[in-house]
């Protein structure tokens, strides 16, 4: 397969629309602001805009990740909780998997938003104010933890979503400590620098299948194939409190956990005030605001 550019106006990064899969040129920048517009000095930035991430080791202390750890236990244990829309249970089992829009749900995940720590690298990267476009905390519980596959967040949010450009970033927090062998997080370097355009037809109201495991809308295996041999593949693995930034594009993903230990982490996607989403590009309808925001209300 032959990297291919098909982009129009209207559509800069075409999916789902073809029985073909391709490769795209990424036409938007990795990293708009500089070292001096926040926490993240020059050489983290540009490994940045090379490999498409970076990592923290102790974004947290020992203390905050322990009040957040309660919180994960109180909200699990919420009938309230476990009875909405926004908490996603494992397929085949009445396993939490995820609790989508947290930061609404919860103050003190809120607190964690606001938190210059994270909200200010996500500003300085992404060069102007932003808003949540998407948060959630996942549970990935021992012996059940079910695999997220390979994926770009960017081409679901594109697709159904309606997020015009890639000037998103997301960062994810370690609650557990992060094992080779619990499911860690996977991300292929340097792949956010190519679209991966998938094939089939997006269903209506496809993420209630999709948020517990998704088909539609994932690169098929000739395109995961190389992008991998060309860039390999990372593991990321570290101390709870430790936390991984990533760009919108990276190709990445996380195998099941058979093993005893759980791999919990929160996660929250900011999206440019400048990159507002529209109207989805390839479905029906987009999909609810607690999954793709429709406030675009900057994090003050």
């Amino acid at each position: 397969m032959s990297i291919e550019t098909h982009p129009t106006l209207d559509d800069p990064y075409p999916t789902r629309k073809s029985g073909e899969a391709a490769l795209l040129y990424r036409q938007d920048p990795v990293v708009y602001g500089a070292p001096g517009d926040g926490p993240i000095d020059g050489a983290t930035l540009e490994s940045y805009e090379r490999d498409g991430f970076l990592s923290v080791d102790r974004l947290l202390d020992p203390g905050e990740v322990e009040t957040y750890r309660a919180e994960l236990r109180r909200l699990a244990a919420d009938p309230a909780v476990l009875a909405d829309e926004r908490t996603v249970t494992e397929r085949g089992s009445d396993e939490v998997r995820s609790i989508f829009e947290v930061h609404r749900l919860s103050e003190v995940f809120a607190e964690l938003v606001r938190d210059p720590r994270v909200v200010g690298r996500a500003r300085q990267i992404l060069s102007s104010d932003v808003y949540v476009h998407q948060s959630r905390v996942n549970y990935k519980p021992g012996f059940t933890g079910k695999d997220f596959y390979w994926h770009s967040d960017y081409e679901t949010w594109h697709a159904e979503d309606g997020m015009p450009r890639m000037r998103a970033v997301s960062i994810s927090i370690a609650l557990t400590e992060n094992f080779v062998h619990n499911g860690a997080l996977m991300i292929m370097p340097g792949s956010h620098k190519t679209f991966v355009s998938c094939v089939g037809e997006t269903p209506a109201e496809h993420y209630k299948e999709s948020l517990k495991g998704q088909e539609v809308g994932t690169p098929d295996p000739a395109s995961l194939s190389i992008l991998a041999e060309k860039h390999g593949i990372e593991v990321f693995t570290g101390l709870a409190g430790s936390a991984t930034m990533f760009d919108c594009n990276c190709m990445h993903g996380s195998n099941g956990n058979i093993t005893p230990f759980p791999r919990s982490n929160v996660f929250i996607v900011f999206n440019s005030v400048e990159n507002t989403c529209v109207e989805p590009y390839s479905a029906p309808a987009p999909r609810p605001s607690f999954i793709g925001a429709r406030d675009f209300t900057p994090v003050v």
